[in-house]
């Protein structure tokens, strides 16, 4: 039987579906164990390549022979080569297109909603990793909140939509992914927004995103408010859109709260985290719809592919928000960590341009899922 490429956006759809799925990773076992293709309905089977050079009469077995067959690698060469071997067995599979690098660069936008007086929000789901991205579009304008590196995903976007893009802004220094806000913004020669104290160490001009700026996009009322926030880092800066929605960055999710640590300072901004969190958010209301920077597991997604929720309803579920002792959340917070990102110190330098890595050093800097959360 011919073996069949799938497209990221083809395995995208299935994981916002639920379907069915069975995959073949042939990486090794640690880079399985650290990081997967993570769907509702899907099913493993881990075998490196390398035990399968020479056959794969021994794992056909453990194959289903009525269900969809996805083989998996780091770049596609492997996949490809097994997926042949397969086929050739008589089994019914596709390798994905690119591997895994190919899935860890995929967004999928989503409609939040229109926005009041005119305008659109669209949310930017990265499955591969777990980031958000946002685009506000109102009177032919644009703003792009925390892009991803793959800036032509937002300006593809933008011309299909009829837009430009005036303005990118990061709700802090990323330390997680390498941030494309900059280099959209040289791009569409629009303004790039950073929180002030986030920037204390980086090498290019940006504007000072400070509590209390208004940033009006198009000539209709839809207003990016921005509102300071930190926690995660000491200049996290939350933005309000359109009095509806509350962007609040890596600081607070939909079912976990942003870590404190990846500037080596967790016990120092862990009481500015709890404020946040406990004082700053309590004085915004209830109604403000919550849409985070990442989020952690697939059931923070909703049936549509989105991430966002209610903030009264964060309030009432969200473990990190019902602490009500003071020492008990910063034990929590600190004593809690997962792991810190791959090469998160590399990734912070790049997003300050201290260092310049070339395109295919990028990319393995970003490998691997988010690490942002504590739960």
């Amino acid at each position: 039987m011919a073996l069949h490429a799938m497209k990221p956006s083809e395995l995208a759809k299935k994981v916002v579906n639920k379907e069915d799925l069975f995959i073949l990773d042939v990486r090794n076992e640690d880079a399985f164990e650290d990081w997967k293709v993570e769907g509702e309905n899907f099913e493993y089977k881990n075998v490196p390549y390398f035990d399968l050079i020479d056959g794969v009469e021994d794992i056909m077995d453990d194959l289903p022979k009525d269900k969809e067959i996805l083989v998996v690698c780091a770049k596609e060469g492997s996949s490809i080569m097994v997926g042949d071997m397969l086929s050739d067995e008589g089994l019914e599979v596709s390798y994905l297109e690119g591997g895994m690098k190919a899935w860890s660069e995929h967004l999928e936008p989503v409609k939040i909603s229109d926005l009041n007086n005119g305008g659109e929000l669209y949310q930017f789901v990265r499955l591969g990793k777990g980031c958000l991205s946002y685009m506000v579009l109102s009177g032919g304008e644009a703003a792009v909140i925390d892009a991803n590196r793959m800036t032509n995903i937002y300006t593809d976007f933008a011309k299909e939509k009829g837009v430009t893009i005036n303005h990118t802004m990061d709700t802090h220094l990323h330390a997680d992914h390498i941030s494309g806000g900059r280099a959209l913004a040289e791009e569409t020669g629009g303004s790039y927004w950073l929180p002030p104290k986030d920037a204390t160490e980086v090498t290019f001009d940006y504007q000072a995103l400070e509590d209390g700026n208004t940033i009006k996009i198009g000539d209709t009322n839809i207003d990016i408010q921005a509102l300071y926030s930190p926690g995660h880092t000491i200049g996290s800066t939350s933005f309000v859109v359109d009095e509806q929605y509350l962007m609040t960055g890596d600081i607070l999710f939909i079912d976990s709260i942003g870590r404190p640590d990846l500037a080596g300072k967790a016990d120092d901004w862990v009481g500015d985290l709890r404020t946040t969190l406990y004082e700053r958010y309590q004085n915004l209301s209830e109604e403000l719809i919550v849409l985070p920077a990442h989020y952690m597991i697939l059931d923070e997604l909703n049936g549509d592919g989105s991430v966002q929720e209610k903030l009264s309803v964060l309030y009432a579920q969200n473990h990190g928000l019902n602490i009500e002792d003071e020492d008990e959340f910063r034990r929590t917070v600190t004593e809690n960590l997962p792991p810190q990102p791959n090469a998160y110190q590399e990734i912070r330098e790049t997003n300050m341009g201290q260092i310049t890595p070339d395109s295919e050093k990028k990319r393995e800097m970003e490998i691997g899922p988010n690490r942002c959360a504590v739960r």
